[in-house]
Order: C-alpha cells, then structure tokens, then sequence
C-alpha cells in the first residue's frame, strides 16, 4: 500500500564506519520529490553486537532499513523471511517492515547492479572479468548470471579467494575461470569488465587500458573517477561508475520502503553528485 505524506515514518542506514554514507543524501531527495514530507532517513554507526539490540528498539513508526558492511550477513537471523535474491548471494542489504510487523531482507545491489549496466546500454555480454573476490564479487557473479551467457574470469589475490568465488560460482550457476591477481591486466581485454576492489588495488593496470576498451563497471564513487576508470573514458570506453550502482540499488529501496514507484533516479543522482563534489 502506498504510503500517505502525511504519514510520520523513519528509515536508516546502519553499519560501521558509516559516516561516509550518501544513502541519506539520496533518500531524502527521493522523499523530498515525492512529497513524503513526514519521512524522515538517518544513519546509524552499529556493528554486528550491536544490531539485535537495535532492531529491539524500532517500533511501529519505522519502515525499513539500508545495510551496508559488515551487516549484511549478521542481519539475517533477525528477519522473518529474505527475498531469493538475497539467499543467492547470503547477504542483505534492505530491509523492509511490514504493517503485520514482518521484517523481510532483500539485496538491491544484485538488481541495482543490472540496472545501472542496462542505462549504458550493456544489456548482454558473451564474457566477463571480475577484477578483485570480496563480498561485492559475489553480487557481481549475480549479477553476471542474468546478463552474462559465457564464462567469467575473476582475478583473485589469494588461495583462499579463489574457492570462495568458485563456491560463489557454483551456487549461483555460472561458469568462472579464476585467474592470479598477476595476470589482472589480461581481463582489460573482456567485453566487460567488473571491478570490485578497494581504492587504489587497480591504479597498477591504468597503463594496460587496450587502445580500444569495451566497457568498465568500477563500484567505487569516492574518490572518482579512480585512475583506471578516467584511463578507460579516455580511451573511448564505456564507464559506469559507482555512483551509478549506489543510485539504483538505493531506488529500489525507496520503491520498496514507501510503496512508491517509479522513485526519481535523476534527482537522486544529482543529489547525490552534489553531495560528492562538496567533499
């Protein structure tokens, strides 16, 4: 049921470190322009012996919840139920309260991760290169299962990595080829290239970027563009930043929070491009 304007309710973002967070910057822009002039959207620094705490405290007021690192896995026993996405990949990013008091999980950034690839126009790919095999890899995978029909390669850095991905892999239905972090540059040559890693890790293949690249997903949005993703556009490539994967994992949210539907992603957006250059 779509949610009334004049209806007092609360939203957050929790985790640890959380501060840097734009999730407040671009809920409350969406609230802003759909007239939900009584929601309100905070942020909590909470870590996983913290959170059952916290989840005793929201009462009836409170509609659902963003979750980033390291809740996403913990958050799941506290849940009534979680949606098929979030089962997929073992983590959840949203959760949303129901009137009957259910709490659901889901995970936005497996869809969100889709969408921001399709506003680029990259809809399907024969092959894919993951580039780094944390947690944001395995939404990658997901990811790849809905767009990619042949093998991926992911560049791992350690032993350990590399069977996680290939149980990833398996349980998420899609062939891998797992590459040693010291061949990285070879998958600048995919027709799409996932990079998954922390600030900085793929500085060291800017110089690798082909003469003439497809097409790069860097999840990272601050500091941007990192100095593979400004080789890449200069060299004619396609970008999709993580501003991009931030903005449409956050719209389902709000679609999913206040029962409105479509959220405004152009706002979003810039509220949130805003929000970096003040930085």
């Amino acid at each position: 049921m779509p949610a009334r304007a004049t209806d007092r309710r609360r939203a957050a973002v929790l985790g640890s470190p959380i501060a840097h967070s734009l999730s407040p910057v671009l809920h409350r822009a969406a609230y802003a322009e759909l007239g939900l002039r009584e929601w309100t959207y905070d942020r909590f620094e909470i870590d996983e012996q913290a959170l059952p705490d916290f989840f005793g405290t929201l009462g009836p007021e409170w509609a659902g919840l963003s979750l980033t690192m390291p809740l996403k896995r913990a958050v799941i026993p506290l849940l009534d139920g979680i949606s098929e996405t979030a089962a997929s990949v073992d983590a959840v990013n949203t959760v949303v309260f129901a009137e009957d008091g259910r709490r659901t999980g889901d995970n936005t950034d497996v869809p969100g991760m889709v969408a921001a690839l399709r506003e680029h126009g990259i809809e399907k790919v024969d092959t894919a290169a993951v580039l780094g095999a944390g947690a944001t890899a395995s939404s990658a995978l997901a990811a790849l299962a809905r767009i990619c029909t042949g093998e991926v390669s992911v560049y791992v850095r350690s032993a350990a990595r590399a069977a996680e991905m290939r149980q990833w892999a398996e349980r998420l239905g899609v062939a891998v080829r797992i590459v040693d972090w010291t061949e990285a540059e070879q998958a600048l040559h995919a027709p799409l290239v996932i990079a998954t890693t922390p600030a900085g890790v793929t500085d060291t293949l800017a110089h690798a970027v082909p003469e003439r690249p497809a097409a790069l997903f860097d999840v990272l949005y601050d500091p941007w563009p990192t100095a593979l993703a400004a080789r890449w556009s200069a060299s004619g490539g396609a970008v999709v930043g993580g501003l991009d994967l931030l903005v449409h994992q956050a719209v389902l949210q709000v679609e999913q929070m206040t029962g409105r539907s479509p959220a405004p992603v152009a706002v979003m957006r810039e509220a949130g491009e805003r929000a970096l250059a003040a930085r």
